[in-house]
C-alpha cells in the first residue's frame, strides 16, 4: 500500500483528490496539507510515499521551491504536481526541481490515475494534454533552474521554513506557535537570515522573496 499526501490550499480539492485516490487499489491518502511549509513538515514526519501537490498555495512558499526542497531532502518521495498552470515554464521548472509528474487541473480524473501508476514504476509522466517539444525536454532534463538562489541555499532547513512566514508578515509569536519553537529561536532565525542574505529589515526581506519568487500571495 502506497501512502499519499494531498497538498492544496482548497479543502474541497483535497477532499476530491483524496476520494479519487482512495478508490484506487494499493493507494491510500493518509493526510492533507494547505501550504508549502506544512507540506514539507508533514513529509518530514515520514510514512509518505507519494505527494500530490498544487504549485500555488498562497499565502506561503512558492510551490516550485517546495518541490525542490522536498526532492533534495527526501528524494524517495515521488512528487506529482497538480496545477492550473499550463505554461511550459512552470512545467519545465517543476520537473527540473524533482517532480516526477505534472498533471493539469483542467484534465479528467484519469490523468491523476495514470500519474500514480507511472510514478510507482519509477517513471516520469506528463499530462497527455501537455505538448512538449524536444527543446522543452532538454530544459526539463537540465540541472537546476534559473532562480538565483545562491544566498538562499545557504540558509538552514528551519530558516527556509521561517523565511516565507516572516515575509508574509507573521509576528514572532505567530511563527513560534506555528513552528513549535520559542520566540527567541524565531528572532535568532531572523537574524541569521538577514545576515546570510545581507538584508536590512523586513522591507528588503519581502523584496528579496518577491524578486526570487519564493512566496505566493
Amino acid at each position: 500500500m502506497y501512502n499519499v499526501l494531498v497538498a492544496d490550499d482548497h479543502a474541497i480539492v483535497r477532499s476530491g483528490i483524496s476520494y479519487l485516490v482512495d478508490l484506487q487499489p494499493n493507494f491510500t491518502v493518509v493526510d492533507g496539507t494547505a501550504s508549502g511549509t506544512d507540506t514539507y513538515m508533514r513529509i518530514e514526519q515520514g510514512d509518505i510515499d507519494i505527494l500530490i501537490m498544487d504549485l500555488s498555495m498562497p499565502p506561503g512558499e512558492n510551490g516550485l521551491l517546495t518541490t525542490q526542497r522536498i526532492h533534495d531532502k527526501f528524494p524517495q518521495v515521488r512528487i506529482i504536481i497538480l496545477s492550473m498552470h499550463e505554461e511550459q515554464e512552470y512545467i519545465n521548472k517543476a520537473m527540473a526541481n524533482g517532480a516526477m509528474s505534472y498533471v493539469l487541473k483542467s484534465s479528467p480524473d484519469t490523468e491523476i490515475i495514470k500519474a500514480l501508476q507511472h510514478v510507482i514504476n519509477g517513471e516520469n509522466y506528463l499530462d497527455t494534454n501537455i505538448i512538449v517539444s524536444k527543446n522543452d525536454l532538454k530544459k526539463i532534463n537540465a540541472s537546476g533552474n534559473n532562480l538565483n538562489l545562491e544566498g538562499y541555499n545557504s540558509l538552514s532547513k528551519r530558516e527556509k521554513e521561517v523565511f516565507p512566514l516572516i515575509a508574509l508578515g507573521y509576528s514572532n509569536k505567530e511563527i513560534s506557535q506555528k513552528m513549535f519553537i520559542s520566540t527567541k529561536t524565531v528572532e535568532a532565525h531572523k537574524a541569521n537570515i538577514s545576515r546570510k542574505l545581507h538584508l536590512h529589515g523586513r522591507v528588503e526581506l519581502v523584496q528579496y522573496a518577491i524578486h526570487h519568487h519564493l512566496i505566493d500571495f
